[in-house]
């Protein structure tokens, strides 16, 4: 048994170097400064400012790419970006020598993927060249200087502070080979030697089957978990600015929102589907195949041990773990009198429809006639969606609103009258549910609301099954 970790550091709290080094890289739990690989994410908003944003779909570098009949939108938007990037660097090194280093490999960067644009741009001016076949490359190309700048800068600062980390660049840059995820990997870790190295990695693994096109911009998690797998590290560690709560303190408070503490890989995956993912279900599959257990921890409470995530925990008392939920989801819903019947062909239909349009699906109902899909994207790719049914099925009703969705999640909810008490949580407080879903396995309860109404049934919800109970019997997260 390998005695390493490998460790992932999220967005935000990448873009605060003195808390990483101080709280993370100089504080390791064993003692060990080295025995540790570090996976790094890019600083908060650089990827959005390459892609578009995660949220509102705000077009970034390579969304105004896509869309730009000329060169002008997207490189005033790499010009700004440009900037950005070497004020984090000015931030981060000073007026120093390493200042001008990083600013050199990170224009080395900028100027290449400039010239790939501008060139690929002029060749598909031509009627034989399609640019439609060449853009999940170039996201690839511009998601992957996101994690080469942070990677570096860290490694660089780790190096003035005395300690010896190592840039390893997995973004195959100029890279001859088109070499798959798996032995991508394993060369770059050849020649490193855990025991006196600290491994700073790109969250970006250049492969030749294409990490973004399975994961988009879950790719960093990809990298993580293949890397903890291959190696086969004793444990994995997850580094965010949060603890992994029974619920957001902001809503609940600080004081009565608490770390879970302990969970199993299920109660991730639920976690995922509502956009706060832990990890990928796809990425944590190889980590739960061979038993490598995940702890997600908080960057700035150092101290605490955080929450270990196993395959195989259940919680030895019934309780909801965690109220958890999602804005922003806009209900597409399809009614057409002829589905009675060809339900299975509409399903298809739509989910392909869905898929085309690289939807995401937080959950589904479905009755004789109608199905309606949860969609956590935005409006105008719904609109989109739509329009493309509105070809396969003309003669359907649709009908599209944004809602709210919360859930009750847990190892074990195996709570006798848990559904009727949420729903008397839920309507206590004069919120009507527009839908509600409940699974045989009985790890989560979702409630599709009103969005107006998201915060207080997060509240409601997490006082009556995560806070103590109305006649004195707690059953909130062990």
């Amino acid at each position: 048994m390998n005695q390493h970790t490998v460790e992932k550091i999220g967005g935000t709290s990448m873009s605060h170097y003195e808390a990483i080094r101080d709280n993370i890289i100089l504080q390791p739990v064993d003692g060990n400064l080295y025995q540790r690989v570090f996976v790094v994410s890019a600083y908060g908003g650089i990827t959005d400012a390459l892609l578009e944003h995660k949220k509102s779909g705000q077009p970034g570098v390579f969304g105004l790419f896509r869309t730009s009949q000329s060169n002008e939108s997207w490189e005033t938007a790499l010009e700004q970006l440009r900037g950005k990037m070497q004020q984090i660097n000015l931030d981060l090194f000073g007026e120093t020598q390493l200042l001008a280093e990083a600013n050199q490999f990170l224009g080395e960067r900028l100027d290449d993927a400039e010239r790939c644009l501008l060139d690929l741009q002029n060749l598909c001016a031509h009627g034989h060249f399609d640019l439609e076949a060449h853009l999940l490359t170039v996201r690839e190309m511009l998601a992957s200087i996101g994690e080469a700048h942070s990677a570096y800068n860290t490694a660089k600062l780790l190096q003035r502070d005395d300690v010896n980390a190592v840039f390893v660049d997995l973004s195959g840059w100029n890279t001859p080979q088109h070499l798959p995820l798996d032995e991508r990997i394993l060369l770059a870790f050849k020649d490193i030697d855990l025991q006196t190295q600290l491994p700073i990695v790109t969250g970006y693994t250049h492969s030749a089957e294409g990490l973004m096109a399975s994961f988009d911009r879950g790719y960093s998690e990809m990298t993580f978990s293949r890397i903890a797998v291959l190696t086969e590290a004793k444990e994995a560690v997850i580094h965010k600015e949060y603890h992994l709560s029974s619920a957001d303190p902001r809503l609940v408070s600080e004081s009565k929102a608490v770390p879970i503490g302990r969970t199993n890989y299920d109660v991730a995956d639920q976690l995922a589907n509502l956009g706060m993912e832990a990890i990928h279900p796809k990425a944590a599959k190889g980590m739960r195949q061979q038993s490598i257990p995940l702890r997600v921890k908080n960057t700035f409470d150092p101290l605490h041990t955080g929450t270990l995530i196993t395959d195989d925990y259940v919680s030895t008392k019934p309780c909801v773990e965690i109220i958890a939920g999602c804005k922003g989801v806009y209900a597409l819903e399809l009614f057409d009198q002829e589905m009675m019947g060809s339900l299975d062909q509409y399903d298809r239909d739509i989910l392909a429809t869905i898929k085309q349009y690289k939807g995401d699906i937080v959950t589904k109902d479905i009755n004789a006639n109608t199905i309606t899909h949860y969609l956590s994207t935005n409006l105008k790719t719904v609109k989109r969606i739509q329009a493309a049914l509105e070809k396969l099925y003309p003669d359907a009703e649709y009908n599209v609103r944004k809602v709210a969705v919360v859930s009750a999640i847990g190892s074990n909810m195996k709570v006798p009258g848990i559904l009727a008490q949420a729903v008397r949580a839920i309507a206590s407080t004069n919120i009507s549910v527009l839908a509600m879903h409940q699974s045989m396995r009985q790890v989560d309860m979702q409630f599709i609301l009103e969005e107006s109404d998201y915060d207080q049934a997060v509240q409601s919800l997490h006082s009556a099954l995560v806070e103590v109970h109305n006649h004195g019997v707690a059953i909130c997260a062990a």
